[in-house]
């Protein structure tokens, strides 16, 4: 890393104070928020009255009501006040049960026009809530370049001017505001320092993320962690804030201030021994992360190849689980927050980069997840480690967010193979399919402002409209393999060959991202859901459950990512029961209020169909927003039906009684289609029918009451939706 300019506290211009009162949390909750308009810079402290706590719960709840409370329906995503609200759950924060220290953070989104929320580890969440707050709203538009000071052992929020010489980039910014605003040198002062920022990218894409920080003693540096999805960390950058930065000194095992504090460690250890015993024969989250699943999705022809084309290719094995494994640094508790065992935050220490300005220099490269292994690496038909490395690794400091660049990307490849681009339209970019340096020229590209660089960070909604307009473009072909829902583009899972895994991306609130259902083995490969109603069922289940978490602060990996030895013994292994009785446990255990799962289910019930109607109220929320493009849904083009010939006229037979030995291939692309569509219309029509909503997607008042989500405010915008008044 080069040399970077050093700053001590007093070079940091104090543009406003505001002392509060030090006190510990009760029960997982400081019943108390705080909120900083960096346009006036006035700090306010609220109340957390009881209704809220009761309905809303905490995390993903606290920051809809309050993002609610402070927009309006005209309110756009770049009003001043639009805000972004980081929020903790109760269960947040203790540190014996693996998996407990997500923030998730709320803001109407760039990419969408409505409610964003992502699910984020690192330091700051925890530090936030032990300093004194159940969630941080950021509000206004400062006049100048700001950063925003939590310190929870001096008891005051500082709002700071940024000094000359400030870095943007976040593996340089995160690193300069760690020692400069850590009491002391001390390892310990430095990990008590937290940071939230961007990076330059998000300056000219709608697409940015926020990079939580946390400090890593063992390496001496700086890790992030990505609140990646829907564009937060653009609003972030209008607002003109650098970062904000909670500061806290002090963990200890019941900072949490549990009711039963025994009982959390009891409940954690039966955990850790778990992950100790089965990791290894399981998922290997240990040593591989979320990386375990790519041979895997090639295997079943669920890995995205080719802007989700394809789901499988013989080049696989090359960027296989075990590949990575040998790169990721090994033998670190890698975790993101203290105390969890399964520590899949790995990282490639000492990663030489090849392009862009930090050319030569070695770096720590935070990942890959995943998400961003299959969309930055098969789906760019990338099979180069080195290449997935350097673009996440430019995706995470520039601060955009992996998963929509890679599937922005694979279009603008597949657009690139159709003729609709050249080098003379992408700036004399080559975007040949594989070539990840032409993919890692478009990133830099757009953290630096250019033209087709900030073209390409409109994401795969505008671009298919762009193209049609300004390169005569086939219209209806780029909105098929526009791979979006909402205007937030899909994650990195064919969901071609699963009507539930289509319903469980785009009948989302906030479109297609994995972390509200993942249905594709339970429907394709075991077949355990057949009828519109158990998949209507799979579909209300699993997204109330997942989003539980992001009430509570937890993460859901060691929900199923690691399982009890026996769980395939009970009649619903999907559900991990064993788990579900632990969480059920915790919670009580913490706040020590009883949890039936009848009641964890409400919990979130409440609050999905309440982040619905904020849809609505928004002018959304209507069932033609819920329609996924084509791609995703079935074979576009005839390569990719030859690609699944036998299975494709299987279904014509089997399904349609048809014979396929008797149609050409586009009758059967056309019959294929149209018998698709229609059955994804069949599964809204059913989901809608158990969520209690419209046929239009609206919750019901009668639903409303009943789950308790009964506010005026919210009835209100629901009965104005069904007369037609919105």
């Amino acid at each position: 890393m080069s040399e970077l300019k050093e700053f001590r506290i007093g070079d940091f211009p104090v543009l406003a104070e505001q002392r509060y009162e030090r006190r510990p949390l009760s029960r997982g909750y400081n019943m108390r928020t705080l909120k900083v308009d960096v346009g006036s810079r006035g700090v306010e402290e609220k109340p957390v009255p009881e209704d809220m706590k009761k309905r809303f719960v905490g995390g993903k709840g606290f920051g809809l009501k309050l993002l609610w409370d402070g927009t309006k329906p005209s309110t756009q995503w770049s009003d001043p006040e639009n805000e972004i609200v980081i929020a903790m759950g109760p269960v947040c924060g203790n540190t014996n049960y693996p998996g407990s220290g997500k923030s998730l953070v709320v803001s109407l989104s760039p990419m969408t026009g409505i409610p964003i929320d992502s699910n984020v580890g690192g330091y700051f969440g925890p530090y936030l809530k032990f300093a004194g707050f159940d969630a941080l709203e950021l509000t206004g538009k400062a006049d100048r370049e700001t950063i925003v000071l939590v310190d929870g052992n001096e008891g005051v929020v500082r709002v700071l001017g940024v000094p000359e010489g400030l870095e943007y980039d976040t593996h340089l910014l995160a690193e300069q505001l760690t020692r400069s605003l850590a009491l002391s040198p001390d390892p310990a002062d430095l990990q008590a320092v937290a940071v939230v920022s961007a990076g330059r990218g998000a300056d000219h894409s709608p697409m940015g993320l926020l990079n939580f920080s946390l400090y890593d003693k063992r390496r001496g540096g700086i890790r992030v962690k990505q609140a990646g999805r829907g564009g937060i960390g653009t609003v972030l950058r209008d607002k003109r804030i650098r970062a904000v930065v909670a500061r806290y000194r002090g963990v200890e095992q019941d900072s949490n201030g549990a009711a039963d504090p025994a009982a959390v460690q009891r409940i954690g250890l039966k955990l850790h021994r778990e992950i100790v015993k089965n990791d290894d024969r399981q998922c290997k989250m240990r040593k591989q992360g979320t990386a375990h699943l790519m041979e895997v999705m090639n295997d079943y022809d669920l890995l995205p190849t080719k802007n989700h084309k394809y789901g499988q290719d013989p080049k696989g094995p090359e960027i296989a689980s075990w590949v990575w494994e040998k790169l990721l640094t090994q033998g670190k508790p890698d975790g993101c927050w203290f105390g969890c065992t399964l520590a899949c935050a790995h990282a490639v220490d000492q990663f030489e980069l090849q392009t862009g300005p930090y050319k030569g220099q070695k770096v720590c490269v935070d990942g890959p997840e995943y998400e961003t292994a299959a969309g930055c690496g098969p789906n760019l038909y990338v099979y180069d480690t080195h290449g997935i490395l350097e673009i996440n690794f430019y995706c995470d400091t520039y601060g955009i967010d992996t998963i929509s660049f890679g599937t922005m990307c694979s279009f603008l490849m597949e657009c690139w193979e159709l003729g609709v681009l050249n080098a003379e339209r992408t700036d004399g970019i080559d975007l040949s399919w594989g070539n990840w340096q032409g993919a890692a020229q478009v990133l830099h590209d757009m953290a630096d402002g250019k033209r087709f660089g900030v073209l390409a960070g409109k994401g795969v909604k505008y671009l298919a409209e762009h193209f049609a307009k300004e390169y005569g473009a086939d219209a209806q072909l780029m909105r098929d393999i526009a791979l979006h829902g909402k205007g937030l583009e899909q994650s990195e899972y064919i969901s071609k060959e699963s009507l539930a895994q289509q319903g469980g991306y785009y009948l989302t609130n906030k479109g297609p991202q994995h972390d509200e259902a993942w249905l594709i083995f339970m429907d394709m490969v075991n077949n355990r859901i057949p009828s519109f109603e158990q998949k209507a069922e799979a579909l209300h289940y699993f997204p109330m459950f997942r989003t539980w978490f992001g009430l509570q602060g937890l993460c859901k990996l060691p929900w199923n990512d690691i399982e009890p030895a026996d769980n395939a013994r009970h009649p619903e292994p999907n559900k991990v029961p064993e788990h579900v009785q632990n969480y059920r446990e915790l919670y009580t255990a913490i706040t020590g209020e009883g949890l039936s799962p009848e009641e964890l289910i409400l919990q979130s019930e409440r609050v999905y169909n309440f982040q619905r109607l904020f849809n609505v109220r928004q002018g959304h929320g209507r069932r033609a927003e819920d329609r996924p493009p084509y791609r995703a849904m079935g074979p576009v083009l005839p390569d990719e039906y030859l690609a699944r010939e036998e299975r494709y006229d299987k279904q014509l037979r089997e399904k349609q009684g048809l014979d396929p030995a008797a149609m050409s291939l586009e009758e059967k692309l056309g019959a294929t289609r149209r018998y698709r569509l229609a059955q994804y219309e069949s599964l809204i029509d059913a989901v809608f029918k158990r969520r209690g909503w419209t046929a239009d997607g609206c919750p019901t008042p009668e639903h409303l009451r009943e789950i308790g989500m009964d506010l005026p405010e919210v009835l209100a915008v629901a009965e104005a939706r069904i007369a037609g008044k919105i």
